[in-house]
């Protein structure tokens, strides 16, 4: 990440809405940081197309959840 900072800068030579109010001839610390792009978010086709993925019916997962609460009581 790149990142740039003037110390005793002075705040004249900053655009105006980046002046700080008062004494336009103070002098001011500027820091300046690339922003990183934000991470792609998956979208739910992508999700889904994940190798091993499979859509299932509620009846499929009662069933799959039943089958693991009887294993739990053995």
């Amino acid at each position: 990440m790149n990142k740039i900072t003037r110390e005793h800068y002075p705040a004249s030579k900053l655009p105006e809405d980046l002046r700080p109010s008062g004494n336009p001839n103070a002098s001011v610390t500027i820091t300046i940081e690339e922003e990183q792009s934000p991470a792609k978010v998956m979208t739910l086709e992508e999700i889904f197309s994940i190798g091993g993925f499979r859509r299932r019916t509620a009846a499929e997962i009662d069933a799959d959840l039943k089958k693991l609460r009887e294993e739990w009581d053995d």
